[in-house]
């Protein structure tokens, strides 16, 4: 699977689709899926809770290891993935559909999020 080129990509391998009345959907992306393995466990942000671009916000643990989530941008979280919370495996089988982890109202957004093209490379490079 290629990444979707409608969204957009961090360098701690985060996708963030464009925002939609202000908020944005946050997942991880199929590179790093397929990096964790299995994953077991996941923990999110909480509805209400802020976070900001480029920190650590939840946690996935997977049959090889635990991984921090980071977010891709700062904003308050509106909505978690409560199907991935209850079947942490979406993250692996559906990283772009199913499998996303929470929204976020966009408060501001880094300059250096990537294109499908430039994450493409990053992961390449």
């Amino acid at each position: 699977m290629s990444n979707p080129q409608d969204l957009r990509y961090s360098k701690e391998h985060e996708w963030l689709s464009a925002a939609e009345d202000g908020v944005s959907t946050v997942g991880i992306t199929e590179h790093a899926a397929n990096a964790l393995g299995d994953v077991v466990f996941v923990q999110l942000p909480e509805v209400g809770d802020t976070v900001s671009a480029g920190e650590t916000c939840g946690e996935l643990e997977s049959t090889k290891s635990v991984s921090d989530l980071y977010s891709p941008v700062s904003g308050e979280v509106t909505e978690v993935n409560e199907d991935v919370v209850n079947d942490p495996a979406l993250v692996n089988s559906a990283p772009f559909e199913g499998g996303w982890l929470f929204k976020v109202r966009v408060t501001d957004e880094p300059a250096d999020l990537l294109s499908a093209a430039e994450y493409d490379a990053f992961v390449a490079g």
